[in-house]
């Protein structure tokens, strides 16, 4: 399984031993530990057996195949002798399942995270800003060999419906001039026609209907050691404004259907695997439930999401992806007769990640870029059909353009 979690991801291995130095050193969280490079590995005196342990295990993470590390770095070879092992070796001696052993040799299945070259992460010392040597395009192809049943590749998500990402910078006097924009997947007619999709609305929610919500604060972004801190801090969390999450920050918040549902997870996996970029703009990583279970709450961070976990009770989140109304479908009409919806599942369940059916599923979710203190609603994606998700390109798009936005004026201030 695939968790954020630095205890599940470093395991009982070789890293163990050097976790509180790089801990101390700023590689607190897996994303930002997978981002190392040959030039950091150096800096920090991994040995060989260090360094290769860190790129099976982050091979392993994308793919969520991490059952299998702890024997995979014990044989002590490298991954791409392990790429080049015969699949039969790797299900008798690592004990690998035959759907396994395809998905780890079907470099298809999952692509690592580079880091964006014109990007440099915060507060990591002795950080180098070229692209990972973990990230999988780093391994030569020459080294890999073809499964002889690959798993079948998921279908590319479908195109996105959205206005221009670029917007004015902000002038109001109140700080409330951010032109949002909204984005979508199409939606299309189910059984013939005769079942209409539900209406959604198309505009940016006002900004007076978000930053008053009340919510309560079930956990922090994650750091290492504080599982014990989720299991006994979950019971009665104060409740405060929206609003306040992103005072001095600004914030991806992302409003979840279901933290149990394989979608759901599966979209909050791969958000908060682009950390270390959003990290590199200055954004905060919020999550939005609308019911709270604590056994869920638990199951979800951090195994899944990282970030900050809020539940807002009310639902108004919600009511503000659809237009005012609760935007809710039955799951007959929005999945078995939804094709879109269908091929989202799929998609997702063949990332492996596992799933149950606790709690409300049919109150779709979606996605607000939301900028610092009162600038205002930067994007809005709504989950039309069940399953969708923002596109992330798009996403960081935003947030690039938001936080240079906010540059231009600090510096236009400065020469003031």
């Amino acid at each position: 399984m695939a968790s954020y979690s630095i205890e599940d991801f470093v395991g009982n291995g070789v890293l163990k031993e050097v976790m509180d130095y790089l801990v101390s050193e700023g590689w607190d969280d897996v994303p930002t530990l997978k981002m190392m490079n040959v030039q950091d590995m150096e800096a920090h005196s991994l040995t060989a057996q260090q360094r290769d342990a860190l790129e099976i295990r982050s091979y392993l993470h994308n793919r969520s195949l991490m059952e299998y590390a702890d024997v995979l770095e014990a044989s002590g070879k490298s991954l791409p002798e392990l790429l080049s092992t015969d699949p039969r070796v790797l299900s008798s001696q690592c004990g690998m399942k035959r759907g396994h052993v395809a998905r780890f040799m079907d470099r298809s299945v999952a692509c690592g995270v580079p880091m964006p070259p014109n990007m440099v992460l915060p507060a990591r010392k002795k950080m180098n800003t070229s692209t990972s040597l973990l990230s999988e395009y780093s391994i030569s192809s020459t080294t890999m060999m073809s499964s002889p049943n690959p798993a079948p590749s998921p279908a590319p998500p479908r195109p996105f419906m959205s206005r221009d990402v670029s917007f004015p910078p902000t002038s109001d006097e109140k700080g409330i001039a951010m032109r949002g924009i909204v984005a979508a997947a199409p939606t299309d007619p189910r059984c013939c026609g005769l079942v209409k999709p539900p209406y959604l609305g198309e505009d940016v929610v006002p900004y007076t209907m978000i930053e008053g919500i009340s919510v309560k604060k079930l956990t922090p972004d994650y750091k290492v050691g504080m599982e014990a801190w989720a299991i006994g801090e979950l019971k009665t969390p104060p409740p405060m404004k929206a609003g306040d999450l992103w005072l001095d920050k600004p914030a991806v918040v992302l409003c979840i259907r279901r933290p149990g549902c394989v979608m759901c997870r599966a979209e909050a996996h791969q958000i908060y695997a682009r950390k270390p970029i959003f990290d590199a703009l200055g954004f905060q990583l919020i999550a939005v439930l609308h019911e709270f279970i604590d056994s869920e709450v638990k199951e979800f961070w951090p195994r899944y999401w990282g970030g900050i976990v809020v539940v807002d009770t009310t639902k108004d989140f919600f009511r503000a992806l659809g237009g005012g109304k609760l935007p809710k479908e039955g799951f007959i009409t929005g999945f078995i007769f939804n094709k879109n919806a269908i091929e989202n599942y799929k998609r997702a369940k063949a990332t492996g990640i596992p799933m149950n059916y606790k709690g409300e599923g049919t109150i779709k979710g979606g996605m607000f870029v939301m900028g610092s203190g009162k600038t205002g609603v930067a994007y809005q994606f709504v989950e039309r059909n069940f399953g969708d998700s923002a596109p992330l390109a798009e996403v960081i798009e935003v947030c690039n353009k938001l936080q240079n936005n906010k540059l231009s004026k600090d510096q236009r201030g400065l020469q003031l």
